[in-house]
């Protein structure tokens, strides 16, 4: 049945996200829709989550989050104010943080994550902001979390470049990488994604309303793992779309 209420992709994707969440775990943020399911997690069913900032920021209660992640309106009424050295080293590499959340440029079908360049065919290279933590957190976080536009040219076989390592390049690599956890799901705006446990290949878990299983694969650059049956995304509720309209994002900078 599809839902009568009325929301944008991106509000399904930050809601999608947010449910991913569980109360009490140390979530590790990226820029963007991540920053949204968080707070969204925080104000509903998960209101014991800790929220940590690469940049050394722990819980803050931000004026807007509109501005960026090194804004100190962002920062406000933190419960700690570190420093990036401090939150890679003594949280993330200690293996503290349950959960890595983050956007990317690429995403491939095991999982790995691009943030630092893209080519064209005539060769040329455009560069973008790469890492930060992005790396230490998708190498050293429980469980992975991506959001990423569902598109061909951003859904790919294999990645331009693995700034965020997610299974490599299937069964056992990341372990033999002496890495833990991995990417637990990838969240699009049409369908939701978990890992396949033996192949370690994406896997459609779910379809958003209004969309269909042709749709979301005409829209990738590989084919994932169809199951024989596939669930339908539970679609916004009113309070849901309420808090981010009203609450956490007013200006719409991430919907």
């Amino acid at each position: 049945m599809t839902s009568t209420l009325e929301y944008s992709s991106f509000e399904l994707m930050a809601v999608a996200g947010a449910r991913e969440l569980k109360d009490g775990e140390i979530v590790a943020v990226g820029l963007g829709l991540p920053v949204v399911a968080c707070f969204l997690a925080k104000r509903t069913h998960a209101p014991n989550i800790s929220i940590i900032l690469e940049l050394g920021v722990v819980d803050p209660e931000p004026i807007e989050i509109g501005s960026g992640l090194s804004d100190p309106r962002f920062w406000y009424r933190a419960k700690a104010l570190t420093s990036f050295v401090d939150m890679l080293g003594m949280v993330l590499h200690k293996g503290l943080v349950d959960v890595g959340f983050l956007g990317g440029l690429e995403v491939d079908a095991y999982g790995n994550l691009n943030t630092t360049q893209l080519g064209d065919p005539k060769g040329k290279i455009r560069r973008f902001t790469g890492s930060g933590g992005g790396n230490d957190i998708a190498s050293s976080a429980r469980r992975t979390i991506v959001i990423i536009r569902h598109e061909a040219r951003k859904l790919k076989e294999a990645v331009s470049f693995i700034t965020s390592p997610g299974y490599l390049r299937g069964s056992g690599d990341r372990e033999k990488a002496g890495l833990v956890g991995g990417p637990s799901v990838v969240i699009t705006d049409k369908a939701v994604f978990d890992f396949d446990e033996e192949s370690r290949r994406m896997r459609v878990r779910s379809i958003h309303p209004d969309t269909s299983i042709e749709d979301v694969l005409a829209n990738m650059a590989f084919i994932p793992i169809v199951p024989d049956e596939i669930q339908q995304t539970e679609a916004p509720s009113a309070e849901e779309i309420h808090l981010i309209h009203e609450v956490i994002d007013p200006e719409g900078m991430y919907r």
